[in-house]
């Protein structure tokens, strides 16, 4: 069973590898920016500490009230994705307001371009 669990916290570790080397390649072909990926690395920091030290979060779950660790290992995922949604909502949401003050001005332009050339 020992043998089994060092087996499963490697791959898990191997996995978590993958990840950090696939947010950074994003980084540095600019398909994501930094600003956005620190909730993604963050999460990943995450991972990587409960992976290392299991008996840490074990400990923390017991102490306040969750029984088994894999519902708590749920409820931290579950609680890191809200997290990630709400900063991209919030995101998407500047961005919209953005997009409709740039798309009235260029119609504002448009407009007056339109005008000069009647002249």
């Amino acid at each position: 069973m020992y043998q089994i669990n060092n087996y499963l916290r490697g791959f898990i570790l191997f996995i978590i590898i993958c990840y950090f080397i696939y947010i950074i390649s994003l980084l540095k072909r600019k398909k994501l920016e930094l600003k956005y990926s620190l909730l993604w690395i963050f999460s990943g920091l995450v991972m990587l500490v409960l992976v290392i030290f299991p008996d840490i979060f074990i400990y923390s779950a017991k102490f306040i009230g969750i029984e088994v660790a894999s519902n708590g290992l749920f409820a931290v995922f579950i609680f890191l994705l809200i997290i990630i949604l709400i900063s991209l909502t919030v995101i998407i949401s500047s961005d919209s307001a953005k997009i409709k003050i740039l798309v009235q001005k260029i119609a504002i332009m448009e407009k007056r371009i339109r005008e000069l050339e009647d002249k």
